[in-house]
């Protein structure tokens, strides 16, 4: 069976698109159409439905795709058993990360990435909606979350700290809550849907508080500058505002009473699959540039955060 018909098929069933496909590959719609066709007739099988809009999977087609998945997965994994040189990652490495974390942390590093391997080219898919991997044809995700689905694999990246702030012009003018019960009568900033802080106690239970916001932004970097501005406190990711707190535009508010946290950074790939090179540099780059201790957390590691 031949690799190059099976990775043709592969990249229609994701894009749902001949011509997107033929893209992808670097060859012509006409040229993917006909090879198709005579796949399809050496397989004794019609895979995929074609209308003048999309193309879907056929019965046949959903019930080949997870085969002929791992068959491109397990050739990639046994030309990277012969040595870095003959498993050059190349192709298109699909990738869905959150917004801000992805503005701020991944791209900013792509040059190197792109640097070190000029094959491959990187599809980003930035969103802080919870995508789905296998519906939407992607090879990694980059998570706040730790996943409950065994047919995921997830690959530890970073701690993601949490420290509550304010600046200083709000401080001086509103005062500094000394315990999680103060913040009623402060201005509060929240990002989403996270009304609920969660704070150590004195004796080390969980002490959760419910606040009221006075803002509620679905945006970190967004509640960050309002912060920075002085409407409010605000529950905020190191990874969002540690340069506000190393200049001094943010200070730590409640710092005796650390947030309760056990989030981290995850990449996320299917369970299903051998892990293919491009999947693997690209989670070991994401691990060496930041993890175990992140470069965002360096000049803050005296603050009290969950």
């Amino acid at each position: 069976m031949d690799l190059d018909d099976l990775t043709l098929f592969v990249r229609i069933a994701r894009l749902d698109s001949i011509s997107a496909a033929a893209r992808d590959l670097n060859i012509t719609p006409a040229t993917a159409s006909a090879r198709l066709s005579a796949f399809e007739k050496r397989l004794g099988a019609r895979l995929l439905h074609r209308t003048t809009r999309q193309t879907t999977l056929t019965e046949d087609g959903r019930a080949f795709l997870p085969h002929a998945e791992n068959i491109l997965d397990a050739a990639a994994a046994a030309r990277a058993a012969l040595g870095r040189e003959q498993a050059s990652p190349r192709g298109t490495l699909r990738v869905a990360a959150p917004s801000s974390f992805a503005r701020m942390h991944i791209v900013p590093g792509l040059p190197d990435f792109t640097a070190r391997y000029p094959d491959l080219k990187l599809d980003l898919r930035i969103s802080d909606s919870i995508v789905d991997l296998v519906e939407g044809a992607f090879d990694i995700a980059v998570r706040y979350t730790e996943p409950s689905d065994s047919s995921f694999v997830a690959r530890r990246l970073a701690p993601d700290r949490r420290v509550v702030v304010a600046s200083p012009d709000y401080v001086a003018r509103r005062g500094r809550p000394e315990r999680p019960d103060d913040l009623d009568a402060h201005a509060c900033l929240a990002v989403g849907t996270l009304d609920v802080w969660t704070f150590a106690g004195a004796s080390g239970e969980p002490i959760a508080k419910r606040i009221a916001p006075v803002l509620r932004i679905n945006d970190g970097e967004a509640v960050r500058d309002a912060a920075c501005a002085g409407l409010g406190i605000a529950l905020m990711a190191t990874w969002c505002a540690a340069d506000e707190l190393r200049s001094g535009k943010l200070v730590p508010i409640l710092s005796h009473h650390p947030l309760v946290s056990t989030q981290a950074l995850w990449a996320l790939y299917p369970s299903s699959r051998e892990l293919a090179p491009k999947v693997r540099v690209f989670i070991d780059w994401l691990v060496a540039r930041f993890g175990p201790e992140p470069y965002w957390d360096k000049g803050i590691e005296h603050l009290s955060f969950g």
